[in-house]
């Protein structure tokens, strides 16, 4: 049974500092299904206290010490998937297919991945007379999101672990369990006392204790650009590394003599897939101007199959979206989009078609949407796709960088060598060619407002670790 009521602290399970807490609500009810307990400072303090005193001996163990922690990290973890999935379906609306799969997967694969990077890093590299070695960067602040909690905790956490960090973890107040779930898999495969912290809270609390924090050297951060600047304020006078992935409005670009059919229908189902809720979905649909009507109807036709429903239902394919601020703000921005004179091609605002109660949002399209358009320039977060026409590829790509963001790109053209030829001019930290998704063992991240730092593979794990050079080292 997970015990919401208590934080994970130096090794046991601790009563907050102060009692106070927040219900959970399932976003497919709108019913509060239990209270999680709500951190103070006090318990940031505790918690850095205790990594700290960890991290003198956990940043000295052996690669192969840290390989063995994470295969058993792994293997409880397999054990546990089910139950991650029914949790993250419960507290974010995922069907609960898709949470057990991909959510709770992508916990598992981040795992698995980090691992074989481990086995195989050089910490150390000899150049010229000096050896440059790579250390563990110290007590590491992170603060994840609700929209793929697995993801981004593993990600994050995998990592630390492999590269000797000790750390505390922030997971969001909307997602608890699944975190909880994690903290008791870390402690079951052993990780020693003080190098793994949770303490559940609200980002204005523990959030801001954990950034102004002058004992943790690192903050790791998800989450949308406004809060990213803030934890960045925050951070800067105690000069701590800041690691950060953030907003995204990415744009899908489809060329001249593509498969209008596969790549249409494709980037409709990638923006829909998690109720629109990922950091990296295909939302703004860039298209020949004159293959709008085209392009809107194949789209209206992947629209008008997708069933948002009960996470737990039959053939629902995509759940509630988190809570009700983020439906409000949905539905505010598709109104946005109607007054700004966009064309609704499916969906718009209110529930789906016989649904009562929930954070359900109906599939929404909008065609002949202009780079100036609030849909075209704001994160929506939701199931709602932008579709814009471009004169040519010049203007193609023109729009696809008119952004502030630069989280993720994804171009579809009639070879591989076109299609290429455009992702080298988007300025963006992903691009996904002829509908190819992401590899884990390759570096995610954003370029301008989506962030800085680089997480999954090799890559994550040079994000935890200093750069030391030891001149002399090598003299002969």
């Amino acid at each position: 049974m997970v015990n919401r009521m208590q934080f994970y602290i130096d090794g046991a399970w601790v009563d907050p500092a102060v009692k106070k807490s927040t219900p959970v609500v399932n976003p497919a009810t709108e019913e509060a299904m239990y209270e999680v307990a709500l951190g103070s400072k006090a318990d940031v303090d505790k918690a850095v206290a205790a990594a700290k005193r960890a991290f003198f001996t956990y940043s000295q163990t052996s690669r192969e010490e840290r390989v063995a922690l994470l295969s058993r990290v792994i293997e409880i973890y397999k054990g546990r998937l089910k139950e991650i999935g029914a949790a993250v379906s419960d507290e974010m609306g995922a069907p609960l297919p898709m949470a057990e799969k991909l959510q709770a997967g992508a916990g598992l694969g981040h795992l698995m991945t980090t691992l074989d990077v481990l086995k195989n890093y050089h910490f150390e590299e000899p150049v010229g007379t000096a050896m440059v070695l790579r250390e563990p960067v110290g007590v590491v602040g992170m603060i994840t999101p609700w929209n793929w909690p697995l993801n981004q905790i593993a990600c994050k956490v995998a990592p630390a672990l492999a590269a000797g960090c000790t750390m505390i973890l922030k997971p969001s107040e909307f997602t608890p369990t699944s975190a909880l779930i994690f903290a008791e898999i870390l402690h079951e495969a052993g990780v020693p006392k003080g190098v793994f912290n949770l303490v559940n809270g609200l980002g204005p609390e523990v959030g801001a204790a954990m950034s102004e924090h002058p004992d943790i050297d690192m903050i790791s951060f998800t989450g949308s650009t406004r809060a990213g600047i803030d934890v960045a304020k925050r951070a800067a006078p105690t000069v701590k590394r800041v690691s950060q992935e953030l907003g995204g409005k990415s744009p899908n670009v489809i060329l001249e003599g593509a498969d209008l059919t596969k790549a249409v229908t494709g980037g409709v189902m990638h923006m829909f897939n998690n109720s629109g809720q990922s950091c990296n979905a295909p939302s703004r649909m860039i298209v020949p101007l004159s293959k709008m009507k085209e392009v809107a109807a194949i789209a209206k036709a992947v629209a008008d199959k997708t069933k948002a429903g009960d996470p737990r239902g039959e053939g629902t394919t995509i759940g509630p979206v988190v809570n009700r601020g983020q439906w409000d703000k949905i539905q505010a921005l598709i109104k946005k989009g109607i007054d700004e004179g966009a064309t609704l091609v499916a969906g718009g605002p209110g529930l789906p078609e016989g649904v009562n109660k929930g954070f359900y949002v109906r599939p929404t399209i909008f065609a002949d949407v202009t780079s100036d358009m609030t849909i075209a320039k704001e994160e929506i977060f939701g199931p709602v796709l932008t579709i814009i026409g471009a004169k040519d590829e010049a203007d193609a790509v023109q729009i696809a960088n008119d952004t502030p963001y630069g989280l993720a790109g994804y171009v579809s053209a009639d070879t591989v060598e076109s299609a290429k030829r455009v992702a080298r001019q988007i300025r963006a930290g992903n691009v996904n060619l002829q509908g190819v998704p992401n590899d884990r063992s390759a570096p995610f991240g954003g370029y301008k407002q989506s962030g800085n730092g680089r997480e999954w593979g090799k890559y994550g794990l040079e994000d935890f670790l200093e750069v030391k050079a030891v001149a002399g080292f090598n003299a002969a």
